[in-house]
């Protein structure tokens, strides 16, 4: 009787587990599906805006896709042979992957020095923190004119500060050489705001205790910084990056309305060659052939920023 009862329990303790397992499974079930119904708005309307309109992108890239023309001819491939032997887009490739480089590596660093500054017991730091972040509210043309102005060479604020110091003046807009970290000066000081506050919340996630048991282990200042703030900020690090340059390798805004994309093609950036494609010449084939390919290239680097920086830390 015993080895009977004993026999019989085992099977109803199998039992009750897997029942506990079923309405576990079945909770987190319903679970799922509540969230995938909250999420069912979202992935309708990015269907019909977003893949929609990449797959209707693509289509069109491999059409001679005049915008007024009635009938439009099949070129396969063409569109991008064509793209990858002209020097246009070669020129606009490189000026605005320097400018973004410049502008990611400028922003990041203000950024991060801004939220350092602002997270310590100072005093009016949060008035600081709406100093910092108040150029980012400003719209592109109000940026745009006002540097413009500013930088101007015979005119500009900056330059005749420069002649009161007995300084040269600096041809900001107008030399080759030098038009492109200007127009990256502009960005990092109209965008450096938002990044700020990224940082500011990364830097307030890290625990307090960290830093007093590395205090109490002799830890300098220095130390601290990079033995704690930043391997614990790499994420937040990783985020900024690849969202600043997704955004500045798509630059239009402010070297179309301070420089034209001048002097020459100094400042030509790829969308503004497929704005000018697009719009001015109506070739909507070959711009979306330039608009497939600067995508290709973001992804490239979003890969590799991944690569680099999405890797733990050896011992965390």
């Amino acid at each position: 009787m015993p080895m009977a009862q004993a026999t019989g329990t085992i099977p109803q303790r199998r039992l009750d587990a897997l029942a506990g397992r079923w309405r576990w499974s079945a909770s987190r079930r319903r679970e799922a599906i509540t969230a995938y119904l909250f999420l069912v708005p979202f992935l309708v309307f990015f269907a019909i805006f977003i893949v929609r309109s990449v797959v209707y992108g693509i289509n069109v890239s491999f059409y001679d896709w005049k915008v007024l023309a009635p009938d439009h001819k099949w070129l396969g491939l063409k569109n991008y042979e064509t793209l990858l032997k002209d020097p246009v887009w070669w020129t606009s490739i490189r000026n605005t992957a320097i400018f973004a480089l410049l502008t990611v590596i400028g922003t990041t660093i203000l950024a991060l020095a801004a939220a350092l500054a602002v997270n310590a017991p100072i005093r009016g730091r949060d008035f600081f923190r709406v100093v910092f972040y108040a150029p980012g509210v400003l719209s592109v043309g109000v940026v745009g004119i006002l540097w413009q102005w500013m930088m101007d060479t015979n005119f500009g604020v900056i330059n005749y500060g420069l002649n009161l110091l007995g300084l040269p003046k600096i041809p900001w807009l107008s030399d080759a050489n030098v038009v492109l970290p200007s127009l990256s000066l502009v960005t990092i000081w109209w965008g450096f705001g938002f990044p700020m506050l990224i940082f500011l919340a990364g830097l307030q996630g890290i625990p307090e205790p960290l830093y007093e048991a590395a205090k109490i282990d002799g830890a300098n200042s220095r130390q601290l910084f990079f033995r704690i703030t930043l391997p614990l900020l790499r994420p937040t690090i990783l985020f900024v990056t690849v969202t600043q340059f997704i955004a500045h390798l798509q630059v239009f805004g402010q070297p179309y309305i301070i420089t034209g994309g001048g002097p020459g093609y100094a400042s030509y950036s790829v969308i503004i060659y497929l704005y000018q494609q697009a719009v001015r010449y109506l070739q909507a084939g070959y711009a979306s052939a330039i608009a497939i390919g600067l995508a290709v290239i973001m992804i490239g680097l979003t890969l590799l920023q991944f690569a680099f920086l999405g890797r733990r830390p050896e011992g965390e």
